[in-house]
């Protein structure tokens, strides 16, 4: 069995609202010196070793990013 870790971020310049709401809390607790904070999604996939990164990069072009606003990043693990 294969495991894939897919970690999605939002693209350079991209407003993430929910990063500014947490970093505005966060600043409102006392914690200090957050330049930016960003939240994203991290994806976990157990597949068949039939799958290839190939395939799992299309998986993500297609539907488990935006590819007009996140990247993506595919770890093998265990490779």
């Amino acid at each position: 069995m294969k495991k894939y870790r897919i970690f999605v971020t939002g693209k350079q310049g991209i407003f993430d609202p929910a990063g500014k709401t947490a970093q505005n809390a966060l600043d409102n607790l006392g914690y200090e010196g957050i330049k930016d904070l960003k939240i994203g999604k991290f994806i976990q996939m157990n597949c068949d070793d039939a799958v290839s990164v190939e395939a799992v990069t299309e998986m993500c072009e297609k539907l488990l990013a935006n590819p007009i606003i996140e990247d993506f990043r595919i770890e093998e693990v265990g490779a």
